[in-house]
């Protein structure tokens, strides 16, 4: 299936590119979330009458991504998790406990910009987590893992 990127995508292509594509990727998921339109001579007259709205739109949300990224950087979160005397988590610290804790000190993050690539943190300590802010920007922090006191 042949598409027209309405975006850059990574390992796909960039803005205006027509690409082959499998029918499935560009059915559930290409079309419905506005990111390409079928490659048909009609789409492509629509699209070149809209391409400097898409990179006008485009280049924003990379100035915007740059400027998230900058507040983010060098930034440490600290989530408290119950753990065994040896260190090991009861349950572990994925995505959705990053993005709370973010929110509690003020810093807007989203599950999907979180990269955890060795899976969710299961014990005690320090680690860097990625956090892909747009195709092009991409930064890490801090994510310190301290042992919460159970309840008595």
């Amino acid at each position: 299936m042949q598409v027209i990127l309405l975006e850059k995508i990574k390992k796909l292509g960039d803005l205006g590119d027509t690409v082959n594509v499998k029918p499935g990727f560009g059915r559930n998921f290409l079309l419905p979330q506005g990111k390409a339109l079928p490659a048909t001579e009609e789409n492509r007259k629509v699209f070149e009458a809209r391409k400097a709205d898409l990179v006008k739109k485009a280049q924003d949300s990379l100035n915007a991504a740059k400027i998230r990224a900058e507040k983010l950087a060098g930034l440490s979160l600290t989530v408290r998790a119950l753990a065994s005397e040896e260190g090991k988590l009861y349950g572990s610290v994925g995505p959705a406990e990053i993005v709370a804790v973010a929110a509690e000190r003020g810093v807007e993050l989203h599950k999907n910009e979180i990269d955890m690539v060795s899976g969710p943190i299961r014990a005690l300590g320090t680690y860097t987590v990625g956090v892909q802010l747009h195709s092009e920007v991409g930064t890490s922090l801090t994510v310190v893992v301290e042992e919460q006191k159970a309840q008595a």
